[in-house]
């Protein structure tokens, strides 16, 4: 790859493209580039500079432009598998890379998670990362033997045109709730958004839309070649499922065949997502017989429905983080509970504001017993982030307590026989950002540790 815009990671040779970001303007860093050996510079201003300087405009919309000019011809040897949607896209991803890689393809995934491909995983900063970080991914994946990419695209990606130059073959929606409307405002903008993944599907590719969603009919309009899924569709059809605590029994049927599945996942929304995954895998190439043979091996990524037997009770880390998503998963856990549902939840900081009394009210409501806590405060006053959500919240079932770390402590001391204790928010994530600082705390970790202080006792 001959650009980079990190001026720490230019190697000689290389030219650095000068990008006026939100929070940092590379246009700063032009002298540390230079010396680690950039032979050139993409700029739009002028700077004193010490090696040939290019003014262009916009040196990002430049950036697009070479990376598609140089790079997306190699990038059409790669069979791309693209999924959308508010909630699901990561579980959705990560089956299907699961079980493509389970079925021999050399296959590898993008998105919330990270990287994964073979033995490598590389941590990633957003869902769908910028441009550059995308084609140098897949570029390196291609080279070492890869055929297939499995990544999520997120709406932000598609706002701003990260996917530029990639052809999508099987592309999939999963849902649209209220999500990041501080950045797209309404949902009819947020929903055009999402939209725009037809635009960067192969004329001969195929999409899934999930048409239990009152979204998934605008797929179907926007793309010729769209296959449904649901209860009442006629191409993927999911027929009858049956929940238990770590098992889903799933009843499907497909061009008048019925299909029986067993997983390892549970919740109806993971019903959905698995479905999705086979939906692909079939489009893919793949009988669905084989697929079903090999679901007995997958398991949901790390944070997503993530159980825990702690006393003689169960511990849920999930990253459900929007009024939706914490909605589907209490009521999961509610049609399983023989006993108290105690949720940990709180609200990312900088973030849409609308959402927070909404989550407050759907999670006093449906929980027995709900501990409001911190989520990435960010620059934002936790506790003025805590007002906002306290403003949704009629009943008295609860208690704040700002630090998580605590909050969590309290909660799985709280635990009796058969209570399920939920852990919402972070599911993956192994941080708390405060201020601008990236500080240690992963959910999962902290009911492991709480479960080996038990062991010693």
């Amino acid at each position: 790859m001959k650009y980079e815009i990190d001026s720490r990671l230019v190697t000689p040779g290389q030219i650095f493209v000068a990008i006026q970001g939100h929070t940092v303007d590379g246009h700063d860093y032009i002298s540390n580039a230079i010396e680690n050996g950039a032979i050139k510079v993409i700029a739009q201003k002028h700077v004193p500079c010490s090696v040939p300087l290019e003014i262009v405009e916009n040196t990002e919309e430049y950036l697009k432009e070479q990376l598609v000019n140089n790079y997306s011809e190699a990038l059409k040897n790669l069979r791309i598998i693209g999924v959308t949607g508010t909630n699901g896209k990561t579980t959705t991803c990560y089956l299907t890379y699961q079980l493509l890689k389970l079925l021999g393809v050399k296959v590898a995934y993008m998105g919330t998670i990270g990287f994964y491909f073979e033995d490598e995983k590389i941590e990633l900063p957003n869902t769908t990362p910028e441009i550059l970080t995308i084609y140098k991914l897949l570029l390196g994946a291609l080279e070492n033997g890869c055929t297939t990419i499995v990544m999520e695209v997120s709406s932000h990606a598609l706002s701003y045109e990260r996917i530029k130059g990639l052809e999508i073959e099987i592309g999939a929606f999963t849902n649209l709730t209220e999500d990041h409307l501080d950045y797209h405002k309404t949902m009819e903008q947020y929903l055009e958004a999402k939209l725009q993944i037809c635009k960067y599907l192969k004329k001969d590719g195929t999409f899934i839309t999930n048409m239990d969603d009152p979204s998934g009919f605008k797929f179907q309009e926007a793309f010729k070649n769209t296959k449904t899924l649901g209860m009442k569709t006629e191409d993927y059809q999911i027929d009858r499922f049956q929940i238990a605590p770590d098992h889903t029994q799933i009843q499907l049927k497909h061009k008048k065949e019925t299909y029986k599945v067993t997983t390892n996942l549970t919740s109806k929304f993971n019903v959905y997502n698995y479905v999705t995954s086979l939906a692909i895998c079939h489009e893919y190439g793949f009988d669905i017989p084989s697929i079903i043979e090999k679901t007995k091996d997958i398991y949901p990524p790390k944070g997503r429905c993530e159980t825990y037997k702690v006393k003689e009770g169960f511990a849920v880390v999930d990253y459900a983080h929007t009024p939706d998503a914490v909605e589907k998963v209490i009521d999961a856990y509610l049609e399983l509970a023989t006993s108290k549902i105690i949720t940990i939840i709180g609200c990312g900081g900088d973030r849409d504001p609308m959402k927070r009394p909404i989550m407050g009210k759907i999670a006093s409501e449906k929980s027995d017993y709900v501990i409001f806590t911190s989520d990435n405060p960010r620059t934002e006053d936790p506790q003025s982030i805590m007002n906002d959500i306290l403003k949704g919240v009629e009943k008295e079932n609860y208690e704040v307590i700002l630090d998580r770390k605590t909050a969590i402590q309290k909660a799985l001391d709280m635990i009796e026989k058969n209570d399920i204790v939920l852990i919402l928010g972070k599911g993956h994530e192994d941080y708390q950002i405060i201020g601008h600082e990236k500080i240690h705390l992963d959910d999962s970790e902290e009911i492991q540790k709480y479960q080996n202080k038990g062991k010693k006792k």
